[in-house]
């Protein structure tokens, strides 16, 4: 514990009465203290030099680097580890090198509150981030817990629960948990989207959902064509639920989706995995406004869109910041548009060992260029008819929709 010189300690509404007796301990030999207005407040029998948080944000790493050797404690709400700066500072500090003092967070607090399992919940947070990322898990009968920005979050998402056919769920806005003014408010999706009620500017949003969409959409790959807006031009749902099976989306993963269309495989890979990233590039500007519709609509607003040709385009992605994924190294591509022999090598060039790569390709020249490739590099070669049964007169019969070649490798 030597080594460790950045303490950061969680506090709850309660204050320093909610303190282990060692994170107390801590925090009241502290020389400076770091933390937002209500940590201050929380904590104010403690005399130590004072500091907010420094802005912009990211500022607070060289804020708090420069004060090693001090004894330095930096105050959260709850768990500074879920949700919380823990892992924007473990990416800059080692893990090593900092003491973690956890407290209650708002999810336990919420979740006891509600009466609900923790490990049967969906925790999400709107906190700094898009309040559409609650929009997949929108499912009958499912439990959300959501960390808010605000009141103004909670009538975003009661808004959308609304216009996803789920205007019957119950919200329950928690505010000031497990202190004096703790304060409670209930209320129905369909209402509070018609006339917001006034709420806690800090709290937490527990979300019951109910109700019936006209189209369910599941977090699992292969929404139907119907949830898209598009030109027509997309990766069909039988066909699309395939490559996603070969990329293989999971928790964080980057995935470039080029010739991204309308951006039905980027969105549900964003859709498939907590906190997964997609990068999409197309030439053409109409199709990247589809891509952003679809994004804002089905729950991605995350989704990093670039106009451009591939590979050149590449060549622009940013560099990483703070916890944020590095775009430049993909853990799985999708070619669906610009197939050629450079723009697969790139790929595969760029792709992380264990990285996954599908190409689809629909004429017979792509087709070439997918044989080569798998003559080249290996894989899996595979071709993909679909038939659908489609009206003959007054009866029935099989319609089937083009064949598409399919290449995928695993690195």
């Amino acid at each position: 514990m030597s080594d460790r010189w950045l303490s950061v300690i969680g506090i709850g509404e309660d204050g320093m009465d909610g303190l282990s007796s060692r994170s107390r301990a801590v925090l009241e030999s502290a020389e400076i203290i770091i933390g937002g207005d209500r940590h201050h407040r929380l904590s104010n029998t403690v005399t130590a030099e004072r500091l907010a948080w420094p802005s912009p944000f990211d500022a607070m790493i060289e804020t708090i680097r420069s004060f090693k050797g001090r004894r330095l404690v930096v105050l959260v709400t709850g768990d500074p580890l879920w949700y919380s700066v823990g892992a924007r500072l473990t990416a800059a500090i080692p893990a090593a090198e900092i003491d973690f003092h956890p407290q209650l967070s708002a999810f336990q607090w919420a979740s006891a509150r509600m009466g609900w399992s923790l490990a049967d919940v969906e925790t999400v947070t709107a906190h700094g981030r898009p309040a559409a990322q609650v929009i997949p898990y929108y499912w009958p009968g499912a439990r959300v817990l959501a960390l808010t920005a605000g009141a103004g979050t909670v009538h975003e998402i009661a808004r959308s629960l609304t216009d996803h056919g789920y205007g019957t769920s119950s919200l329950t806005v928690l505010g000031a948990l497990g202190g004096p003014d703790e304060s409670r408010h209930d209320g129905e999706a369909a209402a509070w989207a018609a006339d917001p009620p006034d709420l806690p500017a800090f709290n937490t949003l527990a979300i019951a959902v109910a109700g019936r969409a006209p189209r369910p959409l599941a977090r699992g790959p292969g929404l139907p064509d119907a949830a898209f807006t598009g030109d027509g031009t997309m990766t069909k749902q039988v066909v699309r639920a395939a490559t996603l099976a070969k990329l293989m989306p999971t928790r964080g993963a980057v995935l470039w989706d080029l010739g991204v269309g309308c951006g039905s495989v980027a969105v549900e890979w964003m859709r498939a995995a907590p906190d997964a990233v997609a990068l999409g590039i197309d030439a053409r500007g109409d199709r990247l406004a589809f891509a952003r519709e679809n994004a804002e609509r089905l729950g991605a607003p995350r989704l990093v869109l670039i106009e451009g040709r591939v590979p050149d385009a590449l060549d622009t992605l940013p560099a990483p910041q703070g916890t944020r994924p590095d775009l430049r190294r993909p853990d799985a591509v999708f070619i669906g548009g610009g197939l050629s022999i450079g723009v697969a090598e790139r790929a595969l060039a760029a792709l992380k060992p264990g990285g996954r790569l599908v190409a689809n390709a629909v004429t017979l020249e792509s087709e070439v260029v997918l044989e080569e490739l798998f003559r080249t590099h290996g894989g899996d070669l595979t071709r993909i008819a679909v038939q659908d049964a489609r009206p003959v007169g007054k009866r029935h019969g099989w319609q089937p929709a083009m064949p598409v070649t399919q290449w995928s490798l695993v690195r």
